[in-house]
């Protein structure tokens, strides 16, 4: 049996993005035009802050099953926090 090799970090930040881009992809047909890619990561990042980054998998599934609503809710407490969705 093959033995995989882990992915760098730069594998792993480029997989996240595309990810992150499907997503963007799939808010902009619901009528979500000004959704970012770094708007879906900061989301699905935020959720991690206390217990550190999970494996990829989690992160995948998360990023690809965050609805619109988790993400509009995100963003509108971002902005009143005075974020610029960082």
């Amino acid at each position: 049996m093959e033995q995989l090799t882990p992915m760098t970090e730069d594998e792993l930040m480029s997989t996240i993005e595309m990810v992150c881009q499907s997503k963007v992809e799939e808010m902009h047909l619901i009528g979500y035009e000004h959704v970012t890619t770094d708007d879906i990561w900061n989301c699905v990042n935020s959720k991690y802050e206390k217990e550190g980054v999970p494996s990829l998998h989690k992160l995948v599934n998360d990023i690809l099953s965050l609805k619109a609503m988790s993400l509009m809710n995100y963003m509108t407490i971002s902005a009143y926090k005075g974020s610029s969705f960082d």
